[in-house]
């Protein structure tokens, strides 16, 4: 017997005629809506009647979920943020069984992931999407009554504020297609344009800097990368992966017929008090396009370096270094590593009206009032290197390089240094040593980096426990970790991460800096100038006492702010060599130094290869 369809049931009883039927279908084509709601959202059926005709389809009892009152137990079995994903509400226990209301109670992926996660059986109940969002609202927000307003936390925009997508470019058609686009978003008439909306308010509210759109063989899954680390957020159905990535095409300026060869594009959002520009970058793959979306905020980060994790005794010598007439300074780390933020930071407290700051920078990632910034465009033949001989030519006194790329942009950059201007600038390194070895293998002399570069800063981001985290007693495997990378005394306790609602159930929440500064001495200006060995350099740095960015995460760890499992994703290591502690003045010391720099303590007599009489190993710190 041919199983009956949800329009026909409703046909049949007179509910609708067939031609509204075949409309309402038409329309439910390509859409994020079912044609229940489709039809229960235009007023076209009530909602007694289509329960009755999905009652009779599906076979599934209705149950309203804005009568009943879940047990607080049962809320427990189901994490909040599965219930919004896959739109069900845990209601009672019945023996043996769950009952749950589900939007798509047929789903059978659902109905495993619920027994999975619960250890239960599943017997589930229909109910209307929008009513079980709010009832999942209500009840896992712990209180009885719904809120008046809902409360947004700083930083975050309401699910409801309205969101206006802003054309970045001049094209006649785009703009004209934005206009349609907004106008299809306030009447609420196509989904594709809601799901843009919802994905970039949910990556807003998440702090997310990035947002990954990605086909699979079933489906297209969302993700966001927040604090440097992607979450899936949700799941799009197949049949609107074309429409949901020609939107994003549309908006970016894109070719939605190319799908053959990747394309990038950016438009700009206002939701809320909020402007962000959005980078689109958009690749053919095997079950059709990828897109990331780039969420640049339009406002700078005006923190200090205090606030951004950095240790006083680096702030104040990177502080030392900016506030010089002239010098190359570079902030070096990988993409995601907060350079950008920390040269910000600079400028925004060398900024006074006797001071012309200029900058370059692909692309502009945040709007600075007070400098002059400018925007690389190589379409147009506008590189750094071009740009930087014009800024040269606009009196500039401090000038903000976005990166160096090349032999060309790093000379010019380096000759700016040397004649009367400060400039800042990033590259792409490990740590700060491995700086003068990039500059080096772009063809610079050693003896226009001795001359030009005062200080190298490298720096990294780790995550930060969230408020919910425990202390609890370090564990042996703890302090093996902490002594393989280099640690000295490890901490009797150690920070646990657990999760709530707070960090999305990540245990973390937020990310703070790590930093390692090279201060270039004449020394080091020597060795650069004559052999250009990089080990050298790294010895008289480390002489001079050079704290690597290891040091400074593992100082963070013990107090609590980090964990090992978030240094070890993030801090390169080889380069960290094993450390002493000098028996007299416990200060930590390289184990080849035959006498402590702080206190001049004997470490040993000879070079003969046996263990330093004045030093205790790592080995005999850890074991103690």
């Amino acid at each position: 017997m041919k199983k009956k369809r949800l329009g026909e049931t409703l046909q049949e009883r007179g509910k609708i005629s067939e031609a509204d039927l075949h409309k309402f279908i038409e329309k439910q084509r390509g859409s994020l809506l079912h044609l229940g709601e489709l039809l229960l959202d235009r007023g076209v059926v009530s909602k007694e009647d289509l329960a009755d005709a999905l009652e009779e389809v599906s076979r599934v009892a209705y149950v309203d979920c804005s009568a009943v009152t879940p047990e607080s137990e049962v809320l427990k079995l189901i994490p909040r943020a599965m219930a919004e994903r896959l739109s069900v509400l845990p209601i009672r226990r019945d023996g043996r069984k769950l009952v749950i209301a589900m939007a798509f109670p047929q789903n059978l992926a659902t109905l495993g992931e619920l027994r999975f996660t619960t250890g239960m059986e599943i017997s589930p109940r229909q109910s209307f999407r929008t009513e079980l969002q709010a009832a999942i609202a209500l009840n896992y927000s712990g209180g009885g009554q719904r809120p008046a307003a809902v409360s947004i936390t700083p930083g975050k925009v309401a699910m409801h504020d309205e969101i206006e997508f802003i054309s970045a470019s001049s094209r006649q058609a785009n703009q004209e297609a934005m206009q349609e686009m907004q106008a299809d978003l306030r009447q609420r008439k196509t989904p594709a344009v809601q799901l843009v909306s919802e994905i970039i308010q949910i990556a807003i509210n998440k702090q997310a800097s990035d947002i990954h759109i990605e086909p699979r063989a079933a489906e297209t899954i969302v993700r966001v990368r927040v604090d440097g680390v992607l979450r899936d957020v949700q799941s799009v159905p197949r049949a609107l992966q074309t429409s949901l990535i020609s939107r994003i095409k549309i908006l970016s300026d894109m070719d939605i017929a190319e799908r053959r060869t990747p394309q990038d594009g950016r438009f700009m959002v206002t939701i809320g008090e909020r402007h962000l520009d959005l980078r689109v970058s958009a690749l053919p793959t095997q079950y059709g396009e990828k897109v990331v979306i780039r969420l640049l905020e339009a406002t700078a980060p005006l923190a200090s370096l205090f606030d951004l994790g950095m240790p006083a005794d680096v702030s104040e010598n990177l502080w030392q270094l900016v506030n010089q007439p002239q010098g190359l300074i570079l902030v070096t780390g990988p993409t995601g590593s907060g350079k950008s933020t920390t040269l910000y930071s600079c400028l925004n407290k060398l900024m006074k009206p006797s001071v012309n700051i200029v900058t370059v920078e692909d692309p502009v990632e945040y709007v600075l009032p007070g400098i002059n910034q400018a925007h690389v465009n190589t379409k147009a033949g506008m590189t750094f290197a071009s740009c930087l001989r014009s800024i040269l030519r606009q009196d500039p006194n401090i000038i903000m390089i976005g990166e160096i790329r090349d032999r060309e942009t790093a000379e010019i950059a380096m000759k700016a240094a040397q004649t009367g201007h400060m400039v800042l600038s990033t590259l792409h390194t490990n740590d700060s040593v491995s700086a003068i070895v990039r500059l080096l293998d772009l063809g610079i002399p050693g003896y226009l980096i001795s001359s030009s570069v005062s200080g190298i800063l490298a720096q990294r981001l780790v995550r930060k426990l969230c408020s919910c985290h425990k202390v609890r007693p370090a564990t042996e495997e703890f302090r093996s970790q902490f002594a393989q990378v280099g640690g000295l005394k490890p901490p009797a306790t150690m920070a646990v991460p657990i999760g709530c609602e707070r960090c999305d159930h990540t245990g973390y929440s937020g990310r703070v800096g790590i930093y390692e500064l090279l201060h270039l001495d004449e020394n080091i200006r020597t060795v650069i100038r004559t052999t250009g060995n990089i080990d050298q350099v790294r010895t008289i740095a480390r002489t001079n006492g050079l704290r690597l960015m290891l040091e400074d995460a593992l100082d963070k760890l013990r107090l609590g702010t980090t964990t090992m499992e978030e240094i070890f994703r993030v801090v390169p290591t080889e380069t960290a060599g094993t450390q002493a502690e000098c028996t007299k003045c416990a200060e930590r010391i390289l184990p080849n130094f035959k006498f402590c720099p702080h206190c001049g303590t004997k470490n040993a007599t000879a070079n003969d290869g046996t263990r330093s009489t004045g030093l205790r190993s790592l080995e005999e710190e850890v074991l103690q």
